[in-house]
């Protein structure tokens, strides 16, 4: 490719650029959600199965009461951010929605579902196990300043102190609830349950399941977890005290938080793969004291937004997975705030990554600048360096010698090029793992692409390809184009020649399938941060002289004449010398044993 093609290359990026954030039409908006009138339908057909079960639970508890009779309509605590169902029978949570979210097809998300879910509060009485989520119970919602306020207080006249309370603040995911057990005779040992049978919310199955698992922290130990990526069955069994749980999903997540603390947990979860309305069932027991016969807790019902999340609990955070320790400072320190920052500047995220780009660039330019101008060094000694090999053959340890004795002479350091390189990794894994978690790009278009935390897909394939997948995205087309335009200018200033040559060629095309499922906010980020680095490169090439840098080598061979060696160099050198020697043993043993 010269110089005229890769003009074009740039010129045509920023035509499409130009065109698709300016003048395309806006991708379809995904379809409408069902009508209410059909959810109501549904709840009206389950409402006498749930009675029934009930009826049953009392009778086998011993507390059947003909006369009492069973409320399964729910009541409504609503904010501007969650609606929240709560049946009056047993006081459990029935369903909740996110109003500013949709699922990846359109629908209302309803992260918590009366069909997929279910909480117990159990707890021992005069000898007898009771399941307080069978009891009816009676109340209204009010308000009570800016908060909504449901106070449920037990039918059955056996149970008259048995009573729950919900507080929902004005705004918001968080839901508080108390519960006092003021019943005869009660352990203040109870256990709590809970079950969630996640459903999809995004648009991969797969990608969903293997983001999806059950988080808890230890008060003593800290933030732990079963695996997010295992489709097989997984269990913890914690005897220690917890401050919290969490059943994490790629984007959202349901968490209960102790006012004071749990008193252990056993967790289980597990995919049914053939189950395809399925992705992930979890489940939770935990141990809790209930002090003076009652208990306390929160409920996170919300987004995995890591500026919420931190102020939801210690390490509750962690729930949006920002890197390896080390990495995810990068991210929780400085990108999420120029991110946070850029957004409320900029409506479009894919202009906000350009712009991110562009301040990373900036910043790591001079890191750039040195790598080039060590390829370049090399480059200029590659006469040499071709003359050495000549002259060496096949014996490695002797040219590696000489040739660490011609760089100690031009003086130039031969890892000089690879650590401005190593400096840049952190910033690129960093990226690598805040764009596939970053909700801020969930279902917002750019150009072709509705959504930047999904894959763009422009075709669909009647096959599935292994490590490809049965889609193609032209964000990771255009990517690995660019990278391998990227790695040809790079392999212009390179002495790296042969099979290694050839494998910077291959590795983008492989690095294609691994992308090609992954978000297309991520590949975005990687085209046009090639796009940005072969500017650069051309724009450094304009300021280095060839020449120049042969006349500095050439007076540093005459300044460095006759100089002792020290610190690295020598050591180095002394390290080869002595390979040299020890091989040269092994030669000469090798000789006389034939």
């Amino acid at each position: 490719m010269d110089k005229n093609q890769a003009t074009g290359l740039i010129l045509l990026f920023g035509i499409l650029f130009a065109y698709f954030t300016f003048f395309a039409p806006k991708p379809e908006q995904l379809p409408a959600a069902k009508k209410e009138a059909a959810k109501l339908a549904a709840d009206a057909g389950k409402k006498a199965s749930q009675e029934e079960i009930a009826y049953s639970g009392l009778r086998q508890a011993g507390l059947a009461d003909s006369s009492i009779t069973i409320d399964t309509i729910p009541l409504i605590l609503e904010n501007e951010d969650i609606r929240v169902s709560i049946s009056p029978l047993g006081g459990q949570v029935r369903e909740v929605q996110l109003k500013k979210y949709k699922t990846w097809d359109g629908k209302p998300l309803i992260l918590l579902s009366g069909k997929r879910s279910s909480q117990h509060f159990f707890v021992n009485a005069s000898g007898k196990r009771l399941d307080l989520s069978i009891l009816p119970f009676s109340g209204k919602v009010q308000k009570t300043g800016d908060s909504s306020v449901l106070e449920l207080k037990s039918k059955l006249s056996i149970m008259a102190g048995l009573s729950q309370r919900f507080v929902l603040p004005s705004k918001g995911f968080e839901l508080k609830q108390a519960v006092n057990a003021g019943i005869a005779g009660i352990d203040p040992k109870a256990e709590l349950v809970f079950v969630q049978d996640a459903a999809q919310l995004e648009k991969d199955i797969l990608q969903n399941r293997t983001t999806t698992n059950i988080n808890y922290f230890e008060k003593e130990e800290g933030f732990s977890g079963l695996s997010e990526t295992s489709l097989s069955e997984e269990k913890a069994e914690v005897s220690k005290p917890l401050a919290w749980f969490s059943f994490k999903q790629k984007f959202f997540n349901w968490g209960v938080i102790a006012d004071g603390q749990f008193d252990g947990l056993s967790a289980v979860q597990k995919t049914n793969e053939a189950d395809s309305q399925s992705v992930k069932r979890m489940e939770t027991r935990l141990a809790i004291t209930l002090g003076n016969g009652s208990a306390s807790f929160r409920h996170y019902f919300g987004p995995n937004k890591f500026t919420i999340l931190k102020k939801v609990a210690e390490d509750y955070d962690r729930n949006v997975y920002l890197g390896w320790p080390g990495i995810n400072l990068i991210n929780r320190f400085i990108t999420i705030n120029v991110f946070s920052w850029l957004e409320g500047a900029i409506s479009s995220y894919g202009i906000i990554i350009v712009i991110l780009v562009l301040l990373i660039k900036t910043l790591l330019f001079p890191l750039s600048y040195k790598s080039y101008i060590s390829m370049a060094k090399m480059k200029v000694l590659k006469p040499e360096l071709d003359e050495i090999k000549e002259r060496t053959g096949d014996d490695m340890q002797k040219a590696q010698a000489e040739q660490m004795k011609l760089y100690q002479q031009v003086g130039i350091n031969p890892l000089s090029g690879c650590i401005p390189l190593l400096l840049q990794m952190p910033v690129l894994l960093a990226m690598f793992n805040f764009f596939p978690n970053a909700i801020e790009l969930r279902q917002q278009s750019f150009w072709w692409a509705p959504d930047l935390s999904s894959y763009d897909s422009i075709a669909t394939l009647p096959f599935s390809l292994p490590g490809y997948g049965d889609h193609v995205s032209l964000f990771t087309i255009l990517m690995t184009a660019s990278t391998l335009v990227l790695t040809w200018y790079n392999n212009q200033t390179s002495t790296v020649a042969g099979p290694m040559q050839s494998m910077s060629y291959i590795m983008p095309v492989v690095f294609m399938f691994i992308l090609n499922s992954l978000p297309a906010g991520l590949s975005f980020y990687y085209l046009v941060s090639n796009v940005v680095s072969i500017v650069q490169q051309q724009a450094i090439k304009r300021f280095v002289d060839d020449g120049q840098l042969r006349k500095k080598l050439e007076e540093n061979k005459v300044k460095n004449a006759g100089k002792k060696k020290t610190g690295f160099a020598a050591r180095l050198e002394d390290a080869m010398r002595q390979a040299q020697e020890v091989q040269k043993e092994k030669d000469k043993n090798k000789k006389g044993k034939s």
